[in-house]
């Protein structure tokens, strides 16, 4: 079951993290992996590590809100069964304490670098089908915090997965996305580190409380549910948002 022989996919950002999980479970599963990483130093050696162990992996640099590298890159690939849009940064800050320069990185980064790799991959899938996975947020679903920017990014996409599902059905691409809570990923802690210095254990422990089931998710957890998704196992599943959240949104009473 869930396998991906053959499939050609695309995962942005899939040189660490959730990204490089996907990767590598995807290409465990018989999938022609793709990474697209904003370097190649970035995600040269997920790609590396794909290949030695017998799969196929691919590098490409891009700069995802830019929409003619993500143009050029798509074309050059060629062909696409799967796209995983996460790519994606952070943001603290309220409506009153993000700067414009700051909104407008999260929304070139988290809004518009989906809509490029959205657009570019209909154009591929369009006569064949295919399933593309959009990664969202428990943040799109609850009002969090000092999540103002990133909020608004993450709404966005869960939209933009509602539209393309509609707009392709008939095209056989089935259009989905994924709602995490907090994942413990090395940008979590770097993200901790930066934003609470002398207090990483603390935070470290408060983050990981907030989900009722009392830690955070992994990223292999996250990367099946992506590989579910992919899969002709899941070929009657498009326009969902699927939380995988330890029980943030439903048991936080």
């Amino acid at each position: 079951m869930f396998r991906l022989d053959n499939k050609l996919a695309v995962v942005t950002g899939g040189g660490s993290g959730i990204g490089r999980a996907v990767a590598e479970v995807m290409a465990k599963q018989g999938a022609i992996v793709h990474i697209i990483e904003i370097t190649v130093d970035n995600g040269q050696a997920v790609a590396d590590n794909i290949n030695k162990d017998g799969s196929l992996a691919f590098i490409h640099a891009c700069d995802v809100s830019d929409q003619q590298q993500v143009n050029t890159v798509f074309e050059k690939i060629g062909r696409i069964d799967i796209l995983v849009n996460n790519a994606g940064i952070a943001h603290v800050g309220t409506v009153a304490s993000t700067t414009e320069e700051e909104f407008d990185r999260v929304y070139r980064v988290n809004v518009k670098g989906i809509f490029n790799c959205l657009q570019a991959a209909v154009k591929l899938m369009k006569d064949k089908g295919g399933s593309i996975i959009n990664m969202a947020s428990i943040a799109a679903h609850v009002g969090l915090a000092d999540r103002f920017a990133y909020s608004m990014s993450k709404g966005a996409v869960m939209g933009m997965t509602l539209s393309v599902a509609k707009d392709f059905l008939q095209n056989g691409i089935r259009c989905n996305s994924i709602s995490p809570a907090r994942v413990h990923t090395p940008f979590v802690d770097g993200f901790i580190a930066k934003n609470y210095p002398g207090k990483e254990k603390e935070m470290f422990e408060k983050l990981s409380a907030s989900q009722p089931i009392g830690r955070m998710g992994t990223v292999d957890e996250i990367a099946k549910l992506v590989l579910y998704l992919s899969s002709d196992e899941a070929s009657f599943i498009t326009g969902n948002d699927y939380l995988i959240d330890g029980g943030f949104i439903k048991l936080n009473n």
